[in-house]
């Protein structure tokens, strides 16, 4: 259950999960796949009581945003499953990769309803607004990002919180799971530029 906010790996998270598991592992990305999801997600984030099972039924796993928005909810309705804390080395390397991609600030970014992704814009705007009101500021973000890092790691019981950070390799993970680690190369993907070119307009 991973409780680490996006650009913190999560999407290589993904890729070694899925892997050790050998089950689908959820991901932002999933939401694009689903966008029937996406009232699911938002009402969750306004605080909404919502039926888990049909979002999450299949995975076996779950990292990034939107999930990490309502970490503790999701915490609570999987009492069994270890809660991921993925990081950055400081909020500074953090809120550039952020800025560079899925937090963009710049007055375009209006996060608008797009008629191909139905609800998904409002949504986005209002995780990004439940994490820190005022997401756009760097000095605000970066303050947000620890807060919730410090949240994480007080409030998550010791025999369940797992930390990690991109270069940390399969041993955490598999350390947690109690999985033998894999001969193959730890997956590392969705840098900035695979981002940025992935998202580029035509």
């Amino acid at each position: 259950m991973g409780a680490g906010l996006g650009r913190t790996g999560t999407h290589s998270l993904k890729l070694a999960l899925e892997r050790l598991l050998g089950a689908p592992c959820y991901h932002m990305v999933e939401v694009f796949e689903h966008l029937d999801h996406v009232p699911t997600w938002h009402a969750a984030i306004r605080g909404e009581q919502v039926d888990w099972d049909p979002v999450l039924g299949g995975y076996a796993a779950i990292v990034d945003w939107p999930g990490a928005g309502v970490w503790r909810d999701l915490a609570s309705q999987y009492p069994e499953a270890k809660i991921l804390l993925s990081t950055r080395r400081d909020a500074a390397t953090w809120v550039t990769s952020a800025r560079a991609t899925i937090m963009d600030n710049s007055p375009e970014n209006r996060m608008d309803d797009d008629p191909n992704m139905p609800g998904f814009g409002p949504m986005v705007r209002d995780m990004f607004a439940r994490f820190e009101p005022d997401w756009r500021d760097d000095g605000a973000a970066m303050a947000a990002y620890d807060r919730h890092n410090a949240e994480v790691r007080r409030e998550a019981p010791a025999d369940r919180l797992v930390e990690w950070q991109p270069g940390d390799g399969w041993e955490p993970l598999c350390s947690a799971l109690g999985v033998a680690v894999p001969d193959d190369d730890f997956p590392h993907v969705n840098s900035t530029e695979e981002f940025r070119t992935r998202f580029a307009q035509p």
